[in-house]
């Protein structure tokens, strides 16, 4: 009986460590799967003459106050394209100082 126990104890163990690690991982998928790109072809995109080179140096995304990512990645979320990732280096007709 000592050994069924144990044996029970130790995979209540293993349980309590695998479920809190399964969801972490599941998050992590999430999230991947919500980091595209904006594609030029995107009806929000063209609406907004989105571009992913801008034509106006000192209007880029990176200094848009709607640009979510960091002023050092080519690529950051943007709060008009539902998170999608838009060039650091962009450019659309929602930008704002």
């Amino acid at each position: 009986m000592k050994n069924t126990r144990r044996h029970f104890i130790k995979k209540l163990g293993a349980a309590a460590i695998t479920v809190p690690l399964c969801s972490l991982t599941l998050a992590g998928v999430t999230f991947a799967a919500s980091t595209k790109k904006v594609h030029l072809e995107d009806s929000l995109a063209i609406a907004l003459g989105y571009v992913h080179d801008s034509p106006y140096p000192a209007k880029r995304c990176a200094g848009c106050q709607l640009y979510k990512g960091s002023a050092s990645a080519e690529w950051g979320k943007c709060a008009i394209f539902s998170g999608k990732l838009v060039n650091a280096k962009g450019w659309c007709g929602s930008w704002s100082a």
